[in-house]
């Protein structure tokens, strides 16, 4: 029976990732040309193509999408091989792929980059916008870490919990309403933002307007947290976003938090969270305990925020 050769894994894996010839090349510092031949042994090895073109770009075939994760699996135990008995973050030379918002990258990971910097100089971190769809393609997406709001962890992901809170009315500074007793009658007078990434954030309310017999006007639907809060300086729009959000905005930005006028308000729920092949990982549990716990404590976190704002609920 032939023989896969080791060396062929890195590039199998690059090549499954990046679903792109020239690209996994540049990742692996090697010339295309070389990748291609590469490619050639494992098509002959897998019987299978792996890659297929479709228009200007590629797709994986299914028996690709079948052997990314344990591909990734194989990976990094063989990663592991090569670091002492004992995992040492400072000899770590991986590039972990990581979805979130922006809000996370502007507030959290600030804190985070500088720490990795001083304890595992050779780790890379690759940001990704995350959007709700990627959660039930976390094997295939090349996603190791994500984190965001959901009621609960689904099937084959393990997790962490963050924090919880509730949703929270923002709004400018010189808003009109702050000088108004703040009801449902008076906020559906303004028009709204929505924000279209991370989790569900505002559907409820439009779902208690609906069953009212009411609704509100978007004016404005963004995926960016940092580009909604320049917009609600400016404007009279209004947003309804978690507390621990709010309460940051407001520190970074000319806007005021409000109490959003309805009762039973739904609590969110925030998690780091990881496909369970990753669980055994010494590298990756390393970076989501230091992920985790700097989260957790950083002033940006949900946990600050409830101690920092009314109605919250852990």
């Amino acid at each position: 029976m032939q023989q896969l050769n080791l060396n062929l894994l890195g590039s199998l894996l690059a090549l499954l990732q990046e679903r792109n010839v020239s690209r996994a090349a540049t990742v692996l510092h090697v010339s295309q040309s070389a990748l291609s031949r590469q490619l050639a042994q494992l098509r002959d090895y897998f019987v299978d193509p792996l890659l297929v073109r479709v228009g200007n770009g590629y797709v994986l075939t299914p028996k690709a999408e079948q052997l990314l994760p344990r591909v990734q699996t194989l990976v990094n135990q063989l990663q592991d091989l090569r670091q002492s008995e004992e995992f040492d973050p400072s000899q770590c030379q991986r590039r972990f792929r990581f979805a979130a918002t922006d809000y996370v990258a502007n507030f959290i990971f600030p804190e985070i980059m500088p720490l990795l910097q001083q304890q595992a100089p050779l780790m890379d971190i690759e940001f990704h916008q995350w959007q709700s769809q990627s959660l039930h393609t976390m094997a295939s997406s090349q996603i190791e870490l994500a984190t965001t709001m959901m009621p609960m962890l689904p099937e084959h992901l393990n997790g962490v919990h963050l924090g919880s809170d509730r949703p929270a009315l923002l709004m400018s500074k010189a808003h009109p309403l702050l000088g108004q007793q703040i009801n449902l009658q008076n906020i559906l007078a303004y028009s709204f933002v929505h924000l279209s990434a991370g989790g569900d954030k505002d559907s409820f309310f439009d779902q208690w307007l609906s069953e009212q017999g009411r609704q509100r006007r978007i004016a404005y639907q963004v995926p960016f947290f940092s580009a909604a809060f320049k917009v609600l300086e400016r404007t009279e729009y209004l947003l309804v976003v978690p507390e621990h959000i709010a309460h940051n905005a407001c520190q970074q930005y000319d806007l005021q938090q409000c109490a959003l006028p309805l009762s039973n308000l739904p609590k969110h729920d925030y998690f780091l969270f990881w496909h369970e092949m990753y669980e055994a990982d010494a590298g990756h549990t390393w970076l989501r305990e230091l992920l985790a716990t700097t989260i957790k404590d950083s002033i940006f976190s949900p946990l600050y925020a409830a101690g920092h704002t009314t109605g919250s609920s852990d």
